[in-house]
């Protein structure tokens, strides 16, 4: 096969699959939290204001020493401007698609619904807490759970003292919801 019709990795419009985030569900809306929403525009801002500038410069500049072909700045500032151009689309995309959710404005406390913190019991009686958020403000570390995720579809509607079913690859696990909390609503 002739080499000009290999894609390299790397390369592409391929933005929906930018690095490590996941797919919106086809006919799903981007749920976000007013906090990843701004989150995200900051990020952008920040790309097209003061990165992608910057870079623009290194770029300009390596190309205005000569030989192109051996100039490891121009190159690597060639590559980078790619990758901050690829994340804008993405970062565009998403925030364009994007519906915010307060969940401080919830009616329902004793529910789980997006944005919720849920403390539950697994059947081994250890406690867990997460709050359900969108698909860009997932960070497994701080337990924050993807709206899509199974522990939150199992979670989504259950009421305080609700033991819901939890499908894991080890099969089914009962699990009883705790507490739900909401974040308090910012000061006017």
């Amino acid at each position: 096969m002739n080499k000009a019709f290999v894609k390299e990795s790397g390369e592409g419009d391929d933005d929906d699959l930018d690095l490590g985030q996941p797919a919106i569900p086809a006919g799903a809306k981007n749920y976000i939290t007013p906090a990843g929403h701004k989150r995200l525009r900051d990020e952008l801002l920040h790309l097209i204001d003061e990165e992608r500038p910057e870079v623009v410069r290194l770029v300009s500049w390596a190309a205005s020493n000569g030989d192109r072909s051996e100039n490891g700045d121009y190159i690597y500032g060639k590559r980078r401007l790619r990758e901050i151009d690829r994340r804008i689309r993405f970062l565009t995309k998403r925030l364009d698609l994007a519906e915010v959710v307060d969940a401080s404005k919830q009616e329902s406390v004793d529910q789980v619904f997006f944005g919720a913190t849920v403390d539950y019991a697994g059947e081994d009686g250890e406690i867990h807490t997460i709050t359900i958020v969108g698909v860009d403000e997932v960070d497994l570390d701080r337990g924050h759970v993807s709206w899509i995720s199974p522990v939150a579809r199992a979670l989504l509607k259950a009421r305080i003292g609700d033991a819901v079913t939890l499908h894991t690859p080890a099969g089914p696990e009962q699990i009883d919801v705790l507490d739900v909390r909401y974040p308090a609503a910012p000061a006017a």
